[in-house]
């Protein structure tokens, strides 16, 4: 006979352990698209993967599941820390128990987390997988898993470009590409790589082509940005100007261009 679940009472904990991880999430959205995500991994589904868990969610696409864990500003190490206080604070007793297992699992691809050729006790040998040491907290309430850091580090992929004079380099947060209009639309990447082509076809100056750029940000959210969006665009001057120094008083590059008044910077997004 299984054990029955009060909804309520799980309903009522599985918010306050949201609540506690909420502000390790940079902006709402990715902080949203989490508590569905955990809530999808719960459910009953025959298959787990971004697909699924984002139709349970009611998405129409796997895009946001996805720029959750690839892409999105959050902190899984403090998330993992407040996990872990959760469950001692809601578990734990005077007599706990730290149960370590190492966890080995056979992989084909290497598109998976802490893959590589390693030995595993799986298949007694050394074999493409992946293999973690889980440690979990049990007690006489019940037993969770609190710390899942076990996989290997492996080297962050690194991109390097040369820049030539009049080159530009676009840094942008979430907040532009994600950002959605009345009907839930995304403003999107392909979007935002045209507009961003378009103004350098058009011959626009750095801060002419960045407004230009934000105003179709704030006009896909109705001319209210509901959340973060900034952008950073910046050029390779030629050589001359570049490696000019900055005058007394703090004036450079960013306050010789044509009609920037004497002392003042850029907005990158119209207030």
């Amino acid at each position: 006979m299984g054990d029955s679940v009060d909804l309520t009472q799980w309903q009522h904990v599985f918010e306050g352990l949201m609540s506690r991880v909420a502000g390790r999430f940079s902006r709402v959205e990715p902080r949203r698209r989490a508590r569905a995500f955990v809530l999808g991994l719960l459910a009953d589904l025959p298959r787990k993967n971004c697909w699924t868990i984002a139709e349970h969610a009611g998405d129409t696409s796997s895009a946001g599941m996805q720029h959750l864990l690839s892409r999105a500003s959050w902190d899984a190490d403090q998330v993992r820390d407040d996990l872990r206080d959760f469950v001692v604070d809601n578990l734990g007793d005077e007599n706990p128990v730290l149960v370590v297992d190492e966890t080995g699992d056979l992989k084909k691809g290497i598109a998976t987390v802490g893959v590589q050729r390693q030995y595993t006790g799986t298949a007694g040998r050394i074999e493409n997988s992946q293999v973690a040491v889980y440690l979990v907290y049990a007690t006489s309430a019940g037993h969770a898993a609190i710390d899942p850091e076990g996989f290997p580090r492996t080297p962050v992929p690194v991109h390097t470009a040369r820049l030539e004079p009049g080159d530009r380099l676009l840094v942008h947060s979430d907040g532009v590409t994600e950002g959605r209009d009345a009907d839930g639309r995304p403003f999107g990447e392909d979007r935002f790589v045209d507009a961003v082509v378009r103004a350098t076809a058009d011959g626009l100056p750095v801060p002419e082509a960045l407004r230009r750029l934000m105003r179709l940000v704030t006009a896909q959210q109705g001319d209210r940005l509901r959340d973060d969006a900034t952008a950073l665009l910046t050029a390779r001057h030629p050589a001359d100007l570049a490696g000019r120094r900055p005058h007394r008083g703090g004036r450079g590059i960013a306050d010789a261009l044509p009609g920037k008044p004497r002392g003042t910077t850029e907005r990158t997004a119209p207030p």
